[in-house]
């Protein structure tokens, strides 16, 4: 079996779901991580909402899935905000609208159409600031995602972390930037330890630990294969910063101080670690090695999809769709020769191994919310 190449459609988020569709044709992948954002969400970067998760129906399902296969296309679900910390509202209806998203994935076909659902977990602050405050966010996470886990389990869906530490998730006041659990591969296996179902893994980005000057071929070696259903592919330059140093975020303090002093501060939330996202072949170099990284994925038995996240500075940063469109379609051609096979066609996906998907659940489930649970 060959790996896939998907889309996560975040970058898409001003065309409809027919339009994104039509884009992955163009680009040759053969699926989507659909983006099912909160429409009164409190996030503004890289968010979309390609689906109605108010009136989802199985009838809508059976639409949805008869669509992708007229498509020649197969498909995840996410929304990815703060789980366990924030503002106690907006954390709630976070919590929410994950279940919603499971109850979606689930009339979908759920497991039995590899339909995940992809969140973060986020962070406590409150908790994080006290003594242990790391093993404290550890225990919100199983008293928060424990019932979550086990609603997922029960109808056949599994939930999946995503490990970027949302750097620029806290004011730049702040000295820390670590703003996401799951950010780095101790905290999942911890978490799987505390909440020990199979109803949970995680799709890994290998760009948030190359910042972190953490080689993701190592992270790979120590993984537990059984948890990682999908590879987030996005790419990292990282630049070397004379002045605060690679190993720590950029701190801001008095501006008129920093000017006098001839120290660079920060430009936004964003702006803490000295890196620049890219895509892989598209027009910068890359601070990773990504054949040895395909390979070991590989070596390991990995066979599942590599979803292009385009953030990239020089694509979705650029705002023009004819550039988003040559990041994707660079990514595709720099991919294929380490993921497919050589044909008289080129390096293709090998239309044989493309599997339709099943039809959806017959009987609907009603909406619950945490309270519920």
């Amino acid at each position: 079996m060959h790996s896939p190449i998907w889309i996560m459609t975040s970058a898409f988020d001003q065309l409809t779901l027919d339009q994104v569709i039509q884009k992955a044709q163009l680009v040759g992948v053969q699926g989507l991580d659909v983006c099912v954002f909160r429409k009164d969400g409190t996030r503004d970067d890289f968010v979309a909402t390609h689906l109605d998760y108010d009136h989802f129906s199985p009838d809508r399902a059976k639409e949805i899935l008869e669509k992708f296969n007229a498509a020649g296309l197969r498909l995840s679900l996410g929304a990815f905000d703060n789980m366990i910390g924030g503002e106690p509202s907006q954390r709630i209806k976070n919590q929410n609208h994950i279940l919603k998203l499971i109850r979606m994935a689930h009339l979908l076909g759920g497991d039995d159409n590899d339909v995940n659902v992809g969140t973060f977990v986020g962070y406590n602050h409150e908790l994080g600031n006290q003594e242990n405050g790391f093993e404290k966010n550890l225990e919100e996470y199983q008293r928060v995602f424990a019932p979550i886990v086990r609603y997922a389990e029960d109808l056949g869906v599994t939930l999946l972390y995503e490990n970027c530490p949302m750097e620029g998730w806290r004011s730049v006041g702040y000295s820390g930037t670590f703003n996401n659990l799951p950010g780095v591969l101790a905290a999942r296996k911890l978490m799987y330890e505390l909440v020990p179902s199979a109803a949970h893994g995680e799709i890994y980005d290998p760009s948030h630990d190359v910042w972190q000057q953490t080689d993701p071929v190592e992270v790979i070696r120590h993984t537990d294969m059984n948890r990682l259903k999908r590879v987030h592919v996005k790419s990292t330059r990282n630049n070397s910063d004379p002045f605060w140093g690679n190993m720590y975020p950029t701190q801001q303090v008095n501006a008129t101080l920093a000017a006098s002093a001839g120290v660079p501060l920060p430009q936004s939330e964003w702006d803490r670690h000295h890196y620049e996202a890219t895509l892989p072949g598209f027009g910068l170099g890359d601070s990773m090695d990504w054949r040895k990284f395909i390979n070991v994925l590989q070596e390991r038995g990995f066979r599942g999809p590599f979803e292009i996240e385009n953030e990239a500075a020089l694509s979705k940063g650029t705002g023009n769709m004819a550039a988003i469109m040559q990041g994707y379609l660079a990514t595709v051609l720099n991919l294929s020769p380490i993921l497919w096979p050589l044909t008289e066609e080129g390096y293709q996906f090998p239309v044989v191994e493309y599997k339709e998907l099943k039809a959806a659940a017959a009987k609907d489930v009603p909406v619950v919310t945490m309270e519920d649970l």
